[in-house]
Order: C-alpha cells, then structure tokens, then sequence
C-alpha cells in the first residue's frame, strides 16, 4: 500500500469509523504525553474541578465509567492527596469527593500534556476548524445518554 492509497470511500464517509480511527490516534498519542494513569486522573480531576464535589456514582454517570473504576481511581488519587472522600452532609451513607489544592496542581500537569496531544492531533485543522468539530462532536455525544464503558 503507497503513501497515496487510502481506505475506500465507504469507510471514510462512516463517521464511526473516522472517530474510531481518530480515537487509536489520540490514544497512541496520549501514551506519549501522559503517564499511564494520566487520562483517567485528568478526566476525574478535571470533573471535580468543575462540577464540585460530587459522589462516586456521579463520578461514573458524568465520565461513563463502571462504579469499580471510579473507585480505584479515586483510592489512586486519595492516597497521592489530590481527592479527599468526605461523607456527603446531605446523605452520611454515601461520601463525596473533592479536589485538593495538590490535585488543582495536577490537574494544571496534565492539562499541558492534554493541550501538547491535541495540537498534534489536530495538527492538520485552523483554529476555526479545531473549535467546529469539538462543537459538532460535543452535539453528537449530547445527543447520546452518557452510559458507563
């Protein structure tokens, strides 16, 4: 196969397969940017920050994530100081997570090396075009109840 052959039409105009292709891309991506942990921290991290506290289940809801996932994400990130779990005031059966000073540094980290993977990912699109297609991609996963993986 040459530089200049590409797969068929009929997979190219397949949105699924372009965003799973994209998808691999970003994933390889990340593994060079970011510690193993990296993308699962930032994504809690990043959901902390700016939802508040929230519980675990909510944790699992918002990210798409199985409950024993978050759970070993947050333990992860309790015992580095970067989440405390805390009983929710509201509910003492259940406990809310919060991001820590430490983990807003953290999160800081792994923003730069999120920014460095999506500017190569993106190398090939304008500024404009970047902002479109996260805005088109935003719509269609609004479009999709959030479920966990």
């Amino acid at each position: 196969m040459t530089e200049d052959t590409r797969p068929p039409a009929a997979l190219r105009h397949l949105v699924s397969w372009q965003a799973g292709r994209v998808a691999t891309i970003g994933a390889r991506l990340t593994a060079q940017h970011m510690p193993l942990e990296g993308r699962s921290d930032f994504a809690v991290l990043a959901s902390l920050e700016e939802n508040g506290p929230l519980s675990q289940a909510e944790l699992g809801r918002l990210l798409g994530l199985d409950r024993n996932n978050v759970n070993g994400i947050v333990v992860r990130l309790e015992a580095d100081a970067l989440v405390v779990r805390e009983a929710d005031p509201a509910d003492r059966r259940r406990n809310v997570v919060t991001v820590t000073p430490a983990g807003r540094a953290r999160l800081a980290e792994l923003q730069e090396h999120a920014d460095a993977v999506q500017g190569e990912l993106l190398a090939g699109l304008e500024r404009a075009e970047r902002a479109q297609l996260v805005q088109l991609l935003d719509k269609v996963l609004a479009s999709h109840p959030a479920l966990p993986a």
